[in-house]
Formats: structure tokens, sequence, C-alpha cells
């Protein structure tokens, strides 16, 4: 492309990108700028970049000031014939972002500026949803939020990136960045929960309570077996179809940490959460329990938490690679068996790093997880169990009999 077409394609799609978000705030009737207004904005933009390569990028900065200016002065005008609360900021800090977004088409990789200008455009839409979500965001949703952003942006930049103690697994900045990863999907299904409410049904509690956390989930399914009995096959459906997704979510966080070694395990992995799922579904074809409330949840971003799954992640990493190291095969399935007690996440994650680095073939990795996932299964059986009563724990026990028996043969028998 010559240079003359780039800069005609570049004050193209500038004014294209202003005259999205200008239909926008000429949709929402807004009075100071709409669809000739926006477009002006981000071509002077794109115009003071061009200028800028030339002559200096204080010509950018001035271009800016320019537009400031010119809004503020409207600001002034109408405010003498509108009330000061109907004149929201939002518009005047849009056009100083569709501004830089015109200047960024010309110094930066197109991507960003366009994605940047779709961004304003889709928020500047949602205004009314977004309202919402802020209004039912309670105190409690609100802290899940503010503690991810401490993990992730706060904790995390400040980390050191490099190897540290013997044999050399234990890295500040990957282990704790792969904490985020794994507080992030609990918080998602966290706040999903929260908003989908108390009443969204067997098949909700069961999906969102394994992306939150599968044993949590049949804990509390559990009481509330205890306090009431009619749930009982409510219960069951929960709890198994939590088990379902804690496989599946085993599955994405290998994906994401080793995804060459993912392709390996997704076949055993897959057909134990499918097992998991069978009775599931044969009792809600056969007939259909009634609805049961979601389990209670707690707030998965939790300082204390996240430092307690860091030191399980890292002691475990160190296990396995110490048992790998010195005692081969039987020590590693004995580490894993154990882990699966404690945290399904934590011998996912170190499994999967493992895999990744090539420390531990993928074979022995998805056996390891999956001998995991197994004691972590019967370990929450048992709890359920102890706190819902004998009935149950037999009920539970012939539902997820098919799961383990399936497992242990996949073990055995899987290529």
């Amino acid at each position: 492309m010559s240079e003359q077409a780039e800069i005609f394609a570049q004050l193209g799609l500038a004014f294209l990108l202003g005259l999205l978000v200008g239909l926008q705030r000429e949709h929402a009737a807004h009075p100071m700028a709409g669809m000739r207004t926006f477009p002006l904005i981000t071509v002077c933009g794109a115009v003071g970049a061009l200028l800028g390569k030339q002559f200096g990028g204080w010509i950018v900065a001035a271009g800016w000031l320019g537009i400031v200016v010119v809004l503020g002065i409207g600001t002034l005008l109408r405010l003498r014939s509108e009330k000061p609360e109907e004149l929201g900021t939002t518009t005047y800090v849009a056009g100083l972002l569709m501004y830089g977004v015109g200047a960024l088409l010309v110094v930066a990789p197109t991507a960003v500026a366009v994605a940047i200008g779709g961004g304003v455009a889709v928020l500047l839409q949602f205004k009314p949803e977004l309202h919402r979500i802020a209004q039912r965001l309670g105190d409690e949703d609100l802290r899940a939020i503010m503690q991810f952003v401490l993990l992730s942006c706060v904790v995390l930049p400040i980390l050191p990136n490099q190897a540290y103690g013997p044999l050399g697994v234990f890295n500040p900045y990957k282990t704790w960045l792969l904490v985020v990863f794994i507080v992030g999907m609990s918080v998602t299904g966290y706040i999903l929960y929260k908003f989908l409410g108390p009443t969204g049904g067997i098949w909700l509690s069961g999906l969102l309570g394994g992306v939150v956390s599968s044993t949590a989930t049949t804990l509390s399914t559990a009481q509330m077996v205890r306090q009431e009995a009619s749930m009982q096959t409510g219960g069951l459906m929960v709890v198994a179809l939590a088990s379902s997704v804690a496989f599946l979510r085993v599955l994405v966080i290998v994906g994401v940490v080793a995804p060459e070694a993912a392709a390996r395990g997704a076949g055993p992995l897959g057909v134990v959460a499918g097992l998991a799922l069978v009775p599931v579904l044969v009792r809600w074809f056969w007939g259909r329990p009634s609805l049961c409330p979601m389990p209670s949840q707690k707030n998965p971003a939790q300082l204390a938490s996240a430092l307690f799954f860091g030191v399980l992640y890292v002691a475990i990493l160190f296990a396995l690679a110490a048992a790998h190291h010195y005692w081969a095969h039987q020590g590693v399935y004995l580490i894993a068996g154990l882990s699966g007690l404690a945290d399904l996440d934590a011998i996912t994650l170190s499994t999967a790093r493992l895999m990744a680095e090539g420390s531990i073939e993928s074979s022995l990795g998805w056996r390891l997880i999956l001998t995991a996932g197994l004691t972590n299964l019967v370990f929450k059986i048992l709890l359920a169990g102890l706190l819902a009563g004998a009935a149950f724990f037999q009920q539970l026990l012939r539902w997820m009999g098919l799961c383990l028996v399936g497992g242990l043969v996949l073990l055995v028998w899987w290529p």
C-alpha cells in the first residue's frame, strides 16, 4: 500500500469509528455531541498525529487541549439553560478518548485503536445494563472483585520472575499467576451465582457450583439435605453435576497451562466427566425432581485462601518433582492421591506445569490428575455422608460408582 493510500485508510477508519460512537450518542439524544461531532473529533486526532510525525508530538497535545476547550465551552453554555445534574460527563470524556483513538490509528497498531473505539461505543450503549449490575452488587460481591484486583494487579506485578530453591520449581511470579488464574475462574462463577440468585435450579446449582468449588457445593448441598430430606434427589443431582464440571474444569486448567499435553488427557477426563453426568440425565428424564435452592457459596477471592492455595500449590509441585526424581512413578501416584484429598486445583496446576516444562510425560501427567480427581471424589462422598446421613451417602455412592469404577479402568487400560 502506498503512503497516500495508507493515510486515507487511517483517516477513513477514524471517521468510521467516530461515526459509530456518534451514532450511539445521537440515538441517546445527547445534546452536546452526535453523528457529526464525534467523526470530526476522531479525524482531528488522526490529522494531529499525522502532523505530529512531521512537526513533533506537541501538535497532538495541542489538539487534545483544543478539544478540551471546545467541549468545556459547550458545557458552560448549556449550564445556563439546563440543570447541572442533566449534563453528564460521559460524552465529554468519550470525546477526548476518541480524539486519542484517532491519533492511535496513525502511531499504533490498527487493531488497538479499533478495539478501543468499539469498546467506547459498547460501553456507551449498555449504560442501563451496567447501572443495573452496579445496583445489584452487594458488599460481599464488590469485596470479591476488589480482592481479585488486589491479587492480580497489586501483588502479581511486584513478584520476581525467577526460580528459587531446590529443583528450581519455585517461581514466585509464575506461582502467583496461576493462583490468580484459579481465583479468577472461581470469582467468575461466584458472581454469576450471585446474579442468578438462590432459585437458579438444579442444573445451574451444579454447573456454577462446579465452577466455584465442587467441594464447597457438596458440603452446602449435604447440609441442605440434612435440614430438608425432600431435597435428597435434587441434592444428588447437584453434587453429581458439580463433580462432572470439576473434571471439565481440570481439563480447562491443563489446556491453559500445558496446551500440548491437554489433548492427551482430554479423552479420559472427558469420559469421567460424562460418567458422572449419566445418573443425572437418567434421573432427569425418568422424573424431574422438585427444584432445590442453589447451595450457598463463599467469596473465593479471600487473600488468606489465596495464600494457602499458593503454599499448597508450591508444596505439591516440589513434592511431585522430588518424587519423580527420586522414586519414579510410585512416589508421584502417592503424592497425587493424597493431594486430591486437600485440593484438586493445586495438584492439577502442579502437574500441568511439570508437563509443560517436560519434567514428566503427558501420559503420566493426566493419570496423576485423574488419580487426584478420583480421591477427591471419594473424599467428597465421605464428607457428604457425614453431614447428610447414611441414606444420602449410600445413594451418592451408587450414583458416583460408575464414575469411580470407570476412572479406575481408564487409569489401567487407557493407552
